[in-house]
């Protein structure tokens, strides 16, 4: 059986909105886009190519899978990273998008949640999510995801989306690894406590 891992970059206080750029989501008036950038160091660089060249698999929200559609098929196909992105099968939660312009790209269909549960078990290896917060809030709400991989930024935003929002059921996680990097980044990986 297949893992669902999610990758996100958030703030301290939870915030993952806009994390690229000032226009990526302006949603709520959030005027702090591209926050990330300070922040990136060869170490968060290398864990993200890592990251995302060994899944099998990208499970997107819309407004991610547009972002990536429109920079991903045009950037350095020799770059290992962006080889395997545009090789691997993508896979789509979209009420509106009709047609996927992204090789490899499926869109799921009016049931995505029994969708992602059947990539899961037909897979053999990781489905990693990266941005997609409206789409992690139904995977989180019917506890799809396996691992957390996240990248945890040292600066408080005060307001935007956040990654765990309010009125989510309690979850156990463990720490499973945790790494800083030298610009003050932490990167922590927790799985599914088997603990009650």
């Amino acid at each position: 059986m297949g893992q669902l891992v999610v990758v996100n970059f958030v703030s301290l206080d939870g915030v993952m909105q806009s994390v690229l750029s000032a226009d990526e989501d302006r949603d709520g008036g959030f005027d702090q886009g591209g926050w990330v950038l300070p922040y990136v160091d060869e170490v968060v660089e290398r864990f993200m190519s890592e990251a995302t060249a060994g899944a099998g698999a990208l499970l997107l929200g819309r407004r991610t899978y547009e972002i990536f559609a429109a920079t991903w098929p045009y950037a350095d196909l020799d770059d290992p990273a962006v080889a395997a992105m545009n090789a691997m099968p993508k896979y789509v939660a979209s009420r509106t998008l009709k047609d996927l312009s992204w090789a490899n790209s499926t869109l799921l269909g009016a049931d995505p949640v029994e969708e992602i549960r059947r990539i899961k078990a037909a897979s053999g290896s990781e489905t990693v999510v990266l941005g997609s917060g409206g789409l992690l809030g139904s995977l989180i709400e019917y506890d799809l995801v396996d691992e957390y991989r996240l990248l945890v930024f040292p600066l408080l935003l005060g307001s935007g989306k956040r990654l765990f929002a309010d009125g989510r059921s309690p979850r156990r996680l463990t720490l499973t690894a945790t790494r800083p990097t030298p610009s003050g980044v932490l990167i922590n990986t927790y799985r599914r406590s088997t603990e009650g």
